[in-house]
């Protein structure tokens, strides 16, 4: 079993973070303070899933490992209306 953890908005993400994770966290990161979003006091959650790492900010963004290794990065506003 894999502990999860939480780390702050700009803080440096946790050693167990695959690379190309840590490179989208960043992404991520840089885009709120490009648009100018307060990020004050939000964090990122690090879970596991059947031994995959999944990071979820909290404003709703998550990113997960695709079976390639690649970051996919899901913006809480790509989620589908309802009506």
């Amino acid at each position: 079993m894999q502990l999860g953890r939480r780390w702050n908005v700009g803080a440096e993400a946790p050693g167990q973070l695959p690379e190309a994770m840590v490179v989208a966290v960043r992404g991520v990161e840089d885009e709120l303070a490009s648009e100018s979003v307060d990020t004050a006091g939000w964090g990122w959650t690090l879970t596991f899933l059947e031994g995959k790492p999944i990071v979820a900010l909290d404003d709703g963004t998550s990113i997960h490992l695709d079976d390639a290794g690649h970051a996919q990065v899901t913006n809480p506003d790509d989620a589908a209306e309802e009506d």
